[in-house]
């Protein structure tokens, strides 16, 4: 049997250092969860830090939960990412079929990429809907953010709906494989559903842009 987490008096607790949400998960402070108090910041006691590459961190960090159990968490420290949902005067919605070697092979995304340090999501996603798509827009609007996967990744992903487009130059990394395709947004939204599109940002994505509109 594993070790059994710890659980640690109060007083000792208050010894150790808190954590600040920029330190401990700063795509989620930019997303304004801290100032909304819809996350409780751990205390950390310990930190082994396993891997750092181009994108994400690895660590074990062992923490006082507000309970007061004390257990090790791995966490994968991520920068955070914006996605577009851009319709255009036709009512569709772009799509990006893209290889991707962890799914196995060609799935369906939104146009999307990670944050660049210091970099605001805005900025990011205006970025990679013209280097994806070629395409621009004139008027975005916020669908709100979305955690990826909180029990072991920090990633925030930023929704935004893309409209009133105009072509733009298109320039796509050379490590991403993809076709652009324009799909009617009642059949996306209802692939979303049925489960026939299997992306997390682009399921969620294009519901919330249904609900906005249908709501406006």
């Amino acid at each position: 049997m594993g070790a059994r987490p710890e659980r640690v008096q109060a007083s000792r607790r208050l010894l150790q250092p808190r954590i600040e949400p920029a330190d401990y998960c700063p795509a989620a402070e930019r997303a304004g969860h801290r100032a909304r108090g819809r996350y409780t910041v751990p205390m950390l006691f310990d930190r082994k830090k396993i891997y750092e590459g181009r994108v994400i961190q690895v660590s074990v960090d062992t923490v006082d939960l507000p309970n007061g159990v004390r257990t090790p968490l791995e966490l994968v420290r991520h920068p955070g990412g914006a996605a577009a949902v851009a319709i255009d005067a036709d009512n569709r919605v772009c799509l990006l079929r893209q290889y991707r070697h962890a799914a196995g092979g060609y799935i369906y995304e939104l146009p999307a990429g990670k944050l660049e340090p210091g970099e605001a999501p805005e900025v990011t996603i205006r970025r990679e809907l013209a280097e994806e798509a070629a395409t621009s827009a004139s008027r975005w609007e916020s669908l709100g953010t979305f955690f990826s996967s909180p029990g072991v990744f920090t990633e925030v992903i930023h929704l935004y709906l893309a409209t009133d487009l105009a072509p733009a130059a298109g320039t796509p990394e050379s490590d991403e494989v993809f076709e652009v395709e324009w799909w009617p947004l009642e059949e996306a939204a209802a692939k979303a559903c049925s489960g026939e599109l299997t992306d997390a940002k682009t399921i969620i994505g294009i519901l919330r842009a249904v609900a906005r509109r249908k709501i406006a």
